[in-house]
Formats: structure tokens, sequence, C-alpha cells
């Protein structure tokens, strides 16, 4: 059991800084959670689930939401039966909105309407529904609803080219393209499944995309912006490749910083690493943005053919289309940018290699004729030649003429490698 004095102390401390957070404003309000935080760090989970039930459901849900993910479930064990269904509702109901969001046209404008339960999805004409990793649940009601057949986003990985562009017999045209996912914490190609279904775009995935973010932001934002499905799906092709441009001139702007570094006079065999796997990473982003653009040409080209699109949004996709050829000459560039600096790279590294074995030569040099005379002097024969000296004065000539021999040796080196120097002809 936990002791009551010290669990006192604390919901005192809890409640005092949630009183303070209900009464100010912004950079208080964030400091005061952060306090909230810092608290529950230092306090296990029995002993935060025993406070969690001494307050009412909504002071309940904000300290909720301050505690760490992994520690949820843990303390959510602890908590009676009540708390403990109130906090899961609560989690069902914001994972619900957070994937699966439905958009109508009003307006000329996006507008997303909140979906509780399968009769709200009924009582509306979308014109796109997007899914993020939904559940099952989700899924279904779709599929019952609009009669369309979706993908599990676990799935999309799995498909053969030649299944990801196709028409059903009832119309449904299923395209499964890749989108960049471009951050310093994570850098992938993220696989969506669209379906055009009469006038409703439905979009599955796995993961929150950034340009689907934008999209949503512009359609709500601009009047007229989209007129139909097919709209909402060029644009986020047409928003897909502006969002790889820019990753392109990001992978520019780091290569620029990399060219700076490789560029200098000397480089060690850290310093070295350190760009190779800068300039590996460069490469490998370069390599997903060049996948990616090819992905969304073949996926327009399909729609092109297909003859699915009105004559205006002909001419869009083949804007978007030219925007394409541009990007496929900038990424030969960056490959053939990214060899040069890593042949750069590589060049210092084998130069700190020759520097080394050029030291371990010269010693080798210089000590060969010393191990030569060594030899010699441990023969018998030297042991004669010297028997009417003093082994002191013997050995103190032998040590000496040893010395000269090396120096001699070392300047000898010295002497050629500044003549071959010399006689190199300068530019």
């Amino acid at each position: 059991m936990h002791n009551s004095e010290y669990l006192q102390h604390h919901l005192r401390e809890i409640k005092n800084i949630l009183a303070k957070h209900k009464l100010v404003e912004s950079l208080v309000h964030k400091q005061n959670l952060v306090e909230i935080q810092r608290l529950f760090e230092q306090l296990d989970n029995e002993a935060i689930a025993t406070i969690l039930e001494t307050f009412s459901p909504d002071d309940r849900q904000i300290l909720w939401s301050l505690i760490r993910f992994e520690r949820r479930d843990s303390i959510r064990v602890s908590m009676s039966v009540q708390p403990q269904i109130e906090v899961q509702a609560d989690v069902k109901y914001r994972n619900r909105n957070m994937t699966i969001r439905v958009f109508d046209l009003h307006e000329g404008r996006l507008r997303q309407s909140p979906i509780d339960t399968k009769d709200d999805l009924a009582n509306i004409k979308p014109v796109w529904i997007d899914l993020v990793m939904p559940e099952d649940e989700h899924l279904s009601w779709a599929e019952e609803i609009f009669g369309v057949e979706l993908p599990n986003p676990r799935d999309l990985t799995d498909l053969e080219s030649s299944a990801r562009f196709y028409v059903e017999d009832n119309g449904e045209i299923h395209l499964h393209s890749d989108f960049l996912l471009d951050r310093k914490d994570e850098s992938g190609n993220v696989a969506v499944a669209f379906v055009l279904n009469e006038d409703t775009l439905f979009s599955v995935r796995g993961k929150e995309l950034p340009v689907f973010r934008l999209q949503r932001l512009r359609a709500r934002a601009q009047s007229g912006y989209v007129t139909d499905a097919k709209d909402v799906l060029l644009d986020l092709y047409a928003a897909e490749v502006e969002y790889s441009a820019n990753a392109l001139e990001d992978v520019y702007t780091e290569l620029e910083e990399v060219g700076r570094q490789v560029f200098k006079s000397q480089m060690t065999d850290e310093e070295a690493a350190k760009i190779l796997a800068a300039i590996a990473a460069e490469e490998d982003l370069n390599g997903r943005i060049r996948r990616n653009v090819l992905d969304t040409r073949r996926a327009l080209s399909f729609l092109m053919r297909g003859k699915f699109l009105s004559k205006i949004q002909g001419e869009d996709v083949r804007e978007i289309l030219r925007d394409i050829e541009s990007l496929d000459g900038h990424t030969a560039f960056l490959f053939n940018k990214i060899n040069f600096q890593m042949d750069a790279t590589v060049g210092f590294i084998n130069i700190n290699q020759n520097k080394d074995i050029k030291r371990l030569t010269i010693i080798s040099v210089i000590f060969m004729p010393l191990n030569l005379l060594a030899g010699v002097g441990g023969m018998s024969e030297y042991s004669m030649m010297t028997q009417g000296l003093p082994w002191e004065a013997s050995y103190a000539i032998f040590t000496i003429g040893l010395v000269v021999v090396g120096w001699l040796t070392f300047k000898g080196l010295k002497f050629f490698e500044n003549r071959q120097l010399k006689t190199v002809p300068k530019k």
C-alpha cells in the first residue's frame, strides 16, 4: 500500500496546478502541464491510478493526456472499472476521429464531417473518404454503405506491380501508389490505395502523410479548388510532385554542406566516415524520390489511357507530367553529384592510408640495414674481431655505427624524395 500522506501531498499539488491551468492561458498552460508531467514521472503506476480516480471525468481526461503512451496500459489496469471504461472510451473516440476522415463539398470547399457511428457515414454524400490505418469496423462501414471493396493497409506492400492499376467490372478504379515521407527521424515511401467509386474517392494508407494534410488545408481554404473526386485525386498527385521537389531542394542543400567538407585540404578518417554516411543518406532519399515520381507518372498515364478524365483534368495531368520530367533531370544530376562527392571522400581515405603506408615503408627501410648489421654483430666472427677490446667499448662503437647508418639511410630517402618533387613539372 502507498503511504497515504505521500499520495495526499502529490494529490494536493496536482489539484493546485490543475486549478491554475483552468484560469490562465497559453504559455502558462504549457508550463502547468509540464509540471504535472514531471510529477507523474516521479510516481509509480498504482499511485497515478489512485490519483486519477479522485478527479472528475473531464479533469481525468486532461491528466490522462499527459501520461506517456507506454505507461497507459499498466495504469489503466490499476484503475477501478468505471474510470477505466471512461478512459478506454475516450481513446476509441480519439482514434476513430484520427483514422477516418470524411469530406463533402460545401460552397466549393472541402468540409470535414465528424463521423462517430455508421449512421453518420450513411447520412452524408462524401466526395472523399480518407482512412489512416483504419480498424476493420471502419472498412466494413464503407464497404456496406457504398458497395466498394477496400484493401487492408497492412496488405498494400504485397501487391504485384501488374495489379496496382486496374478497373473492376462494376467500374471502380483502383490505384496503388507510393507517396514520399521525408522527416529527420523517418524517411521512406508509404503505399497508398485509391478507389474511385462513382463520385467518391477512397484513400487507404498506414501512416499520416504531409501531402494529404497539405491537400486538406488547401481545399478547405480555397473556393473551387476541387469540384469532384477526380480533382481531389489529381491534386494529391500534384501535391506529391511538389513535395518531392521540395525534398530534392533539401538534398541539394545537404550536399552543398557536405561538399564544403569534402573540398577541404585535409580530412581525417573519422570525418570521412561521417561524410560517407551523410552522402549515403542523401543517395537513399534521392533514389526514393526518383522511384516515387516514376510511380506517380505511371498512375497518371493509366488515368490518361483509360480516358477517365475530362478535358480540363487531362490538361492538368499533362502539366503534372511536365513537372515530373523536370524532376527526372534533377535526380539524375544529383546522382552524379553524389557519386563525385563519394569518390572524392574515398580518395581522401586512400590518401590517408597511403601516408600511413609511406611511414611504415620509411621505418622498414631505415631498419633494414640495421637488422643486417645487428645480425652480423651477433655472429661469432664479430666476437673474434673485437676480442682485443673491452665489451663496453666494442658495443658502444657498434651502437654508434648503427645510429650513423640509420641516419644516413633516412637522409638518403629524404634526398631522393625532394629530388623527385623538384622534377615534377608545375602546372
